[in-house]
């Protein structure tokens, strides 16, 4: 089996380290917080104490972590893994980032004859730990085909999209109609409470009809119950949508309602929500409307 690195240890890194081995692949691990290094060898990883030193020691190297500044830092910074990647290695960034970024990763990794993919997930903490991660990818063919193994050790769907930056405007997309849904399911609730009608009755009605959505599923309870541990973090929610906007920009296109939905998380942040979950964004909607749906 071939050796793999993993960069990046926090709420998705883990869990997917851990599929990972249990799929019986050797890894080295390696993340700026050293218990979380600790952890994943007490499960069987090798600890490794740089991004070069998991590159000098992986054939395919993926990278989970926040942003593309991030991405940037382990990857082509001091220490890095392009100065312990042998050519011929690949890079798998399975980060959330702008497709541009990707796009200019990618050429200073050819240029030392390392090959990448863009490969963003969705499905959050609880799909990780399951293994059943949705996975969309951009990158050569010979690639992908190459990586596949690996990925489906840690998802249940990993589809290519195109060529490198296509993962992540895939990514986008799907950030997009996730925004707009967790809103859209605390407006519903909001507007259900104010009414007098009980909102986990309503989440019962409508959740087999054409309201219902994995969204719904995983976060009305979510929001009924008033749980903020984060699965993802409003302050993912807001990389992920400034990554939207900026690129909506770049391409002359309009998106008034996910502009909305990241002036909603804003808000959230500056209300100390930042840790939270994203399903914190009912906490906005309850304000204005100056109800609590269910506690």
């Amino acid at each position: 089996m071939k050796k793999i690195g993993f960069i990046g240890l926090g709420i998705m890194g883990k869990p997917m380290c851990r599929n990972l081995l249990r799929a019986g692949y050797p890894l080295t691990v390696w993340s700026r917080t050293r218990r979380d290094v600790d952890l994943l060898a007490a499960d069987g990883a090798v600890a490794a104490d740089s991004p070069k030193a998991v590159a000098r020691n992986s054939e395919i190297v993926i990278t989970m972590v926040p942003n593309s500044p991030q991405v940037r830092e382990v990857v082509l910074g001091p220490g890095g893994v392009i100065e312990g990647a042998e050519p011929g290695s690949i890079l798998v960034d399975m980060s959330s980032i702008a497709p541009l970024a990707s796009k200019e990763i990618a050429s200073q990794l050819a240029l030392r004859e390392i090959r990448m993919l863009d490969a963003p997930v969705s499905g959050g903490e609880p799909k990780a730990v399951e293994g059943t991660l949705s996975v969309m990818v951009g990158g050569a063919q010979a690639d992908f085909d190459e990586c596949l193994p690996v990925l489906k050790a840690m998802a249940s769907s990993v589809v290519r999209v195109g060529e490198i930056g296509a993962g992540n405007v895939t990514k986008l997309a799907n950030q997009i109609i996730v925004a707009l849904n967790i809103a859209a399911v605390s407006e519903a609730l909001t507007l259900a409470t104010k009414a007098g009608v009980d909102p986990e009755l309503v989440y019962q009605a409508i959740r087999g009809g054409l309201a219902g959505s994995t969204v719904l599923e995983a976060k009305a309870s979510m929001m009924l119950a008033g749980d903020v541990k984060p699965g993802f973090k409003v302050n993912l929610h807001a990389k992920d949508l400034y990554n939207v906007l900026e690129t909506s920009h770049e391409l002359n296109v309009s998106l008034p309602l996910t502009a909305q939905v990241m002036e909603i998380v804003q808000a959230l942040k500056a209300e100390g929500f930042g840790d939270s979950d994203h399903s914190a964004i009912i906490r906005y909607y309850e304000n204005l409307a100056k109800v609590q749906v269910r506690r």
